[in-house]
C-alpha cells in the first residue's frame, strides 16, 4: 500500500519507489519488466537522477493500484519542492553584498552558487577585497572555503596566494 501523497509531498517518486520495492522484496528488474520498461530507467528513478513522465505514471499506477496521476503527482510535488529551495537560495545569495564585477565576464544573478562554489571562491580570492572575501567566508562557512582552497591551483594572480595566506590562519581555526 502506497502512502497518501499529502504525506509525502515533496519526496522524490523514486525514494518512495524504493521504500514500496524493499517491503515487497522486489528487484527493480522485476518491476521494469512487469511494467515494460527498461531497468536503466528504473534505476535512474530510484536513485533520483531521472523523475516520473506521464506514461511512466499510468504503468505504475496500474501496477501498484493507485491513480495513474499518482506518480506524477509525487513528481510535481517535488519539482516544486526543488524549485522552491533553489529561489530561497538565490534569495540568500543575493543578499551576499560583494562587488558584482568581480564576476565582470558572468551574469551575476545568474550564478548557481552551489555548483560553481569553487569558481567563485577561487574568483573573490583572486579579486576581491577584505570586505568581498569576509562575505564569502560567512556565506559558505571556513570549512567549505578551506577545503575549496586547498582544492584550487593558482593560475598566474599573485592576490589569490596572498589572500590565501593572509586568512589562513582565519580558515584553519
Amino acid at each position: 500500500m502506497l502512502p497518501e501523497i499529502s504525506k509525502i509531498k515533496g519526496i522524490h517518486p523514486g525514494a518512495i519507489l524504493k521504500r514500496v520495492l524493499k517491503k515487497k522484496a522486489l528487484k527493480n528488474k522485476d518491476l521494469a519488466s512487469a511494467i515494460d520498461e527498461h531497468a536503466q530507467t528504473i534505476s535512474a528513478i530510484l536513485n533520483q537522477k531521472r523523475g516520473i513522465n506521464p506514461n511512466l505514471s499510468i504503468k505504475l499506477g496500474k501496477r501498484f493500484g493507485v491513480s495513474d496521476d499518482y506518480f506524477m503527482l509525487l513528481q510535481a510535488s517535488y519539482d516544486v519542492r526543488k524549485a522552491r529551495l533553489k529561489q530561497q537560495r538565490y534569495k540568500n545569495y543575493s543578499a551576499l553584498h560583494i562587488r558584482k564585477n568581480i564576476f565582470w565576464d558572468t551574469d551575476f544573478d545568474t550564478i548557481d552558487w552551489d555548483k560553481n562554489k569553487r569558481a567563485v571562491i577561487k574568483r573573490v580570492f583572486e579579486r576581491g577585497n577584505d570586505h568581498d572575501i569576509g562575505k564569502i567566508i560567512s556565506f559558505y562557512g571556513k570549512e567549505v572555503v578551506s577545503k575549496e582552497l586547498k582544492n584550487i591551483k593558482n593560475d598566474f594572480l599573485p592576490s589569490f596566494d596572498h589572500n590565501i595566506k593572509k586568512y589562513s590562519l582565519f580558515l584553519d581555526k
